[in-house]
């Protein structure tokens, strides 16, 4: 399938992709052809039920009070947009973590044109006391929204978010976490943690195509601006947007091969238990670790991850060679890696690595022990 490749770039995009993602997206260029909700025909009508069922099975997923809390954009970047943009106004302050990947640093530099303000609270890994201590002297009572990433896509370390949300609250703010590189991979249930917007990325824990993201709305009644306005298939009279989602937020012809693709991997996650997956990478993340941390020169920037601390995500370097040097080697050993700065310049910035960046291993389900064997013994050769 992967022509030899080992390939442990999962926090990029998952690959291999389950074959009933494959299968499910061949059938729906043939059998849900049409457009959902456009059309009384009977193909319009079983892709518009195809589409819902992903939207029940997401929902489930994520514990969302109902299907009509899951909003299908292009990417978890869309969904961080669409709630910051949606929610914020002139003279709001934003509270963000000191690991945030560019999709929410590069909106919130953007508002910052419009009179929004923010400031950066720092994640002490291992210590949640000391990282919800630090996001609390960073809100002030103008702090509208704390905008988060559950887990560091460069480094594996996660944060609090469950604490966060409650903080949140009691300051009369809402919570948007940015859920790309812990969705599917550990459990989470927005009814029980009170996270009121949770961005995912349907093409990486969750095992969907390239090309669809979600926001799963806590409160469907809480109402964004829009970013997009157009047809919905719904209320086509008027000329207003409609007040309620998902159709609210997903004006035009959804990707309805990408949701069917999607609705097949929420299926292969739900059926072996984020819990179970998150037990089963980690342990493939600690091997590795071991693995790495015996090798001469082999630079690890955190401790052997251990949940609940961190997710299966792995940075390092070797010796003073550039990570994008590293990583070409390995590359044409067949072994396929990230390496730079990985779209999250803070992150870098709070590990020291900004100048260098690091070498960044992934695993995923399909990680095989061999694999990470044969990286160790290509690192060691560097």
């Amino acid at each position: 399938m992967n022509g030899g490749m080992i390939y442990l770039d999962n926090s990029a995009t998952t690959y291999p992709k389950p074959q009933s993602v494959v299968q499910a997206m061949s059938r729906a260029v043939v059998r849900y052809g049409a457009n959902p909700g456009r059309g009384g025909f009977e193909m319009s009508v079983l892709t518009g039920q195809a589409v819902y069922r992903c939207r029940k099975s997401v929902a489930a997923l994520f514990g969302a009070p109902g299907p009509e809390c899951v909003v299908f954009l292009s990417n978890c970047t869309g969904a961080l947009n669409l709630v910051m943009k949606g929610t914020l106004k002139a003279g709001d302050h934003v509270v963000v973590s000191d690991m945030e990947h560019n999709a929410v640093m590069r909106p919130l530099e953007a508002l910052k044109g419009r009179g929004i303000t923010y400031s950066v609270a720092e994640v002490v890994p291992g210590d949640n006391d000391a990282t919800l201590d630090a996001f609390r002297k960073a809100m002030n009572p103008k702090t509208k929204l704390l905008v988060c990433t559950q887990a560091s896509n460069v480094f594996g370390v996660r944060v609090p978010v469950e604490r966060l949300s409650a903080l949140c609250h009691q300051y009369g703010a809402k919570i948007c976490v940015d859920a790309a590189q812990s969705a599917g991979v550990v459990p989470i249930n927005i009814a029980d943690s009170g996270i009121d917007y949770l961005c995912c990325a349907g093409h990486k824990g969750l095992y969907g195509p390239m090309g669809v993201g979600i926001l799963v709305l806590r409160d469907p009644e809480d109402k964004l601006e829009t970013l997009i306005e157009g047809g919905t298939g719904t209320q086509s009279r008027s000329l207003l947007q409609p007040d309620d989602p998902p159709e609210r937020y997903e004006a035009g012809t959804i990707n309805v091969p990408g949701i069917i693709g999607l609705s097949a991997g929420v299926d292969f996650v739900a059926g072996k238990g984020p819990e179970n997956i998150y037990r089963e990478e980690m342990g493939k993340a600690a091997y590795l670790h071991r693995a790495l941390s015996g090798i001469k020169k082999v630079k690890l920037y955190t401790p052997e991850p251990r949940a609940p601390w961190y997710v299966p995500v792995l940075s390092f370097n070797v010796g003073d060679i550039p990570s994008e040097e590293a990583g070409a080697y390995l590359a044409k050993r067949g072994i396929a890696v990230r390496c730079g700065l990985h779209c999250a310049p803070f992150a870098h910035k709070k590990f020291g690595t900004e100048e260098s960046g690091t070498v960044r291993a992934s695993v995923s389900v399909f990680t095989r022990r061999h694999e990470l064997d044969a990286l160790a013994m290509a690192v060691s050769k560097i």
